[in-house]
């Protein structure tokens, strides 16, 4: 079945509106918050010679928000200039808004309390990361004028970044002995059965943050498109 999106704002090539330039404005600001946040946690742990590159750039959190940071940067400037994002540039902020929303759901919801024991840095880089970034990324998917409407066939795309990367994230641990999450560690109580409750809970809700995306793009389309969307 096909259905075509209906939009009030013109096709590619028009002028975008207003709104749509301060959303694109708003996503470069985010994108550089995001980057500058992980820039000062890195500049903060080598100058307190508590940096080491293969932990830092391993955990999901970073991995992801750098991913955030070209797609806002991107996505924001292309609100600048044209009135209608591609169904690419779509697909893709699709995937990261559910990365976002999972690293902030999961941080808040199970790693604020949980005490480091290595180099506690400073603070605000850490809430941008884990809430304002993640609260934004929802609000301009939601918000943002210029989003066509997704084909369902790409909700199995969202999960191809999250299943290799606790894959890689499991295998280095059993190697190294370094987990990035306490979640992932198989000397919790519970072993590996625990380890793949955790997985699986948060495969599932990563999918059904995909499902609820594509649906909005599908329930209420801001652009017009002549691609048949399945």
């Amino acid at each position: 079945m096909t259905s075509t999106a209906i939009s009030p704002v013109g096709s590619d090539s028009a002028s975008p509106s207003t709104f749509r330039r301060l959303f694109g404005l708003l996503r470069i600001g985010m994108g550089l918050l995001l980057l500058a946040s992980i820039i000062t946690q890195i500049t903060d742990q080598l100058w307190n010679d508590a940096f080491v590159a293969t932990e830092y750039f391993g955990y999901f959190t970073i991995q992801s928000s750098l991913m955030n940071v070209v797609v806002l940067l991107v996505g924001g400037s292309l609100a600048l200039r044209r009135s209608t994002d591609s169904q690419l540039l779509t697909g893709v902020r699709m995937s990261v808004l559910t990365y976002a929303v999972v690293t902030g759901v999961v941080y808040n919801a199970l790693l604020r309390n949980v005490v480091s024991d290595g180099f506690i840095g400073v603070d605000w880089p850490n809430e941008v990361l884990h809430v304002w970034a993640p609260i934004f990324i929802a609000l301009d998917w939601i918000l943002s004028p210029g989003r066509p409407a997704l084909a369902w066939k790409r909700l199995g795309v969202a999960l191809i970044y999250p299943l290799a990367w606790v894959a890689y994230a499991v295998v280095r641990g059993t190697l190294t002995g370094f987990y990035t999450y306490p979640f992932l560690e198989p000397a919790q109580p519970g072993g590996y059965v625990t380890v793949i409750f955790y997985v699986l809970g948060i495969a599932t809700f990563i999918t059904g943050l995909a499902a609820a995306a594509i649906a909005a793009s599908r329930l209420r389309p801001q652009v017009l498109t002549t691609e048949p969307v399945a």
